[in-house]
């Protein structure tokens, strides 16, 4: 936890501790989100594992990001989560979708 906590800046447990909630949080309320999402454009598992599996993959990813930022807000620890989307979506070649 020492490495992890230089690597991200964080200066005490409780503040790492609130960061793997957030992360946790977004990443089960992206999934929730992404099963009415692919119904509502139609698309069921019977379309076959290889089309809704990607598609869902492929609509999660956005809502995942907004609500990582949303829920770092939520918890006070606004400015490390966009900091880390900003860091992601350059890791991603995405980085033009971010203002400068």
């Amino acid at each position: 936890m020492k490495k992890l906590k230089q690597r991200w800046n964080i200066t005490s447990n409780w503040q790492l501790t609130v960061i793997f909630i957030v992360f946790a949080i977004t990443g089960s309320t992206s999934a929730k989100f992404a099963g009415p999402l692919t119904e509502f454009i139609g698309l069921t598992k019977d379309a076959g594992w290889y089309i809704y599996w990607p598609v869902r993959i492929v609509i999660i990813f956005p809502i995942y990001q907004v609500l990582l930022v949303f829920f770092g807000w939520l918890f006070g620890e606004y400015h490390f989560f966009w900091n880390f989307e900003k860091k992601m979506l350059r890791s991603m070649k995405l980085g033009f979708l971010l203002k400068n």
